[in-house]
C-alpha cells in the first residue's frame, strides 16, 4: 500500500482540489443566484487502510467535476467540489461533513467508507443532504430508514448472493458431488462484516455449512496464519470482503502454501490493482464486477484522463466507478434545475427518486431508484483474471 501512497501522494490531491476550487470560483450555497457555484461535499481515503483504492476512485471524481464544467456545468452554473481526506477515520468524516454542510453550504455528499457513511446516517436523514458513498452496505438502501442515502451500485450483500450463486454452479460444472465449503477473509471493519449474515443466511438455505469467516488484520503483511486456518476448516472458495492491497497479498500467500482454492472477490479487489499487485497469481482469480470500465460509457472518462494527463496509476475500472457515481448524483441536480425547481437537498431527492433510468451507457445496469426503494441496481457480471486481464465470464445475475 505505501508504493501507491507515494504515487498518489495526497498533497497532489489537494493540489487538484485548489486548482479546481479556483476555476469554480465564488462561495454560496446551492440554491441562490445563478452565478453561484453548485457545491457539492466529499471524503476520501488517501492516506488510510484503503488508501489502494480511495486515491483513484476520488481523481474519477474530481475528474468528472472538471469534466462538466468544461461541459458548461449545469445550464451555465459551475460545479465547485468540497473535498478532504479523511485516512479512514470515522471521527474525522463526521468532522469534515459537519464543516462542509455548516460553514461551506454543500448541497449534495459524496461519501467513502461503511463505517462513517453508517454513522453518518441521522445527520444525513436531518440536514435533507443527498448522499452516496462508496459503501454499498444494504443498511442504506432503505428510504424509510435512510431517505438520503442512495446506493449505485448492487449492495454488498447481493453482490456476495450472486457471488455464491456462481460458485454453486461452478462447484456443479466441475463435476464435484455434495456441496462446496465457504470462507469469508475479510477486512476486520463494518465495511468487511456488513454482506457476511446476508451471504450466510444464503448459504444455508442452499445447505451449504456456516461459511468461515476470518478477519485480515490492518496493516498486517504475512496473511498465512488466516489462510491456514482456512485450509484446515477445507474451504473451496474464499469470498474476499477487502480492498486490491491485502487480497493480493492473501492471493500470494496461498499460493506459496500450495493451497489451491478459488478466490472470489466482490467490488473493492476485482479490479486491476489487484493485477498489478498479484501478478501471475492473479490469474484464475474470479470478481464481482459492478463498473465495467470496458463499456461505451467509460470512453469519456478514460479518453478524458488521457487528455489530461490524469495519473491514476492504471486502475480504470476504480477510476470510472468514483466518475460514474458522483455523475449519477449529479443527474438529480440536473433534473432539478431542467425542471426550474428551487436546489434543495429535499427536491434533488425526489427527483433521483422519480427521474426513472439513468442511462451509464453499460458500465453499470440502468440505475433506477424509488420512493421505496434506494438500491438502484440488482444485478451485475462475474468477471475472471485471464491473461493478466478481468473478462465477463457470465451474463447478469441478480440476488433475487
Amino acid at each position: 500500500m505505501h508504493r501507491w501512497k507515494r504515487t498518489f501522494g495526497w498533497w497532489v490531491v489537494l493540489a487538484l482540489f485548489a486548482t479546481l476550487l479556483a476555476a469554480c470560483g465564488g462561495a454560496g450555497g446551492g440554491g441562490g443566484a445563478s452565478s453561484e457555484p453548485i457545491k457539492v461535499g466529499a471524503i476520501f481515503d488517501l492516506t488510510g487502510a484503503t488508501a489502494d483504492v480511495g486515491t483513484p476512485y476520488s481523481r474519477g471524481q474530481i475528474a468528472f467535476i472538471e469534466w462538466k464544467n468544461e461541459q458548461g456545468g449545469i445550464k451555465g452554473r459551475r460545479l465547485q467540489l468540497i473535498g478532504e481526506d479523511y485516512a479512514y477515520q470515522v471521527p474525522r468524516a463526521e468532522e469534515l461533513y459537519t464543516k462542509f454542510v455548516t460553514q461551506d453550504k454543500v448541497l449534495v455528499f459524496s461519501g467513502w467508507g461503511t463505517g462513517d457513511t453508517e454513522a453518518l446516517r441521522p445527520k444525513i436523514t436531518e440536514d435533507k443532504i443527498p448522499f452516496i458513498s462508496a459503501s454499498y452496505s444494504a443498511a442504506l438502501a432503505n428510504p424509510a430508514e435512510t431517505p438520503y442515502n442512495f446506493l449505485v451500485a448492487p449492495t454488498y450483500s447481493d453482490q456476495l448472493i450472486i457471488a455464491m450463486k456462481w460458485a454453486i454452479d461452478d462447484w456443479k460444472a466441475k463435476g464435484n458431488s455434495g456441496l462446496p465449503k465457504f470462507a469469508y477473509l475479510i477486512n476486520d471493519s463494518p465495511f468487511g462484516r456488513s454482506p457476511l449474515a446476508d451471504g450466510t443466511a444464503f448459504a444455508t438455505s442452499q445447505g451449504i455449512d456456516t461459511p468461515l469467516e476470518v478477519p485480515s488484520p490492518r496493516g498486517a503483511t504475512d496473511l498465512t496464519p488466516q489462510l491456514t486456518q482456512i485450509r484446515d476448516y477445507g474451504a473451496n472458495y474464499i469470498f474476499l470482503q477487502n480492498v486490491s492491497s491485502p487480497a493480493a497479498l492473501a492471493i500470494k500467500n496461498a499460493k506459496s502454501l500450495g493451497y489451491d482454492v478459488q478466490f472470489v472477490c466482490l467490488n473493492w479487489c476485482a479490479n486491476e490493482i489487484l493485477i498489478k499487485q498479484a501478478g501471475a497469481d492473479a490469474e484464475g482469480v474470479v470478481g464481482v464486477v459492478p463498473f465495467d470500465h470496458q463499456a461505451e460509457g467509460a470512453k469519456v472518462a478514460l479518453e478524458y484522463a488521457r487528455q489530461k494527463n490524469i495519473d491514476y496509476g492504471g486502475a480504470d475500472s476504480t477510476f470510472v466507478q468514483g466518475w460514474t457515481a458522483l455523475s449519477i448524483l449529479i443527474a438529480g441536480i440536473e433534473k432539478v434545475v431542467n425542471d426550474g425547481k428551487e436546489l434543495t437537498g429535499e427536491n434533488i431527492k425526489n427527483a433521483l427518486e422519480t427521474m426513472g433510468e439513468i442511462d451509464t451507457k453499460g458500465v453499470t445496469l440502468p440505475v433506477k431508484f424509488s420512493p421505496t426503494d434506494h438500491a438502484g441496481v440488482k444485478s451485475t457480471r462475474i468477471f475472471r483474471v485471464e491473461n493478466g486481464k478481468w473478462v465477463a465470464i457470465t451474463d447478469f445475475i441478480s440476488a433475487r
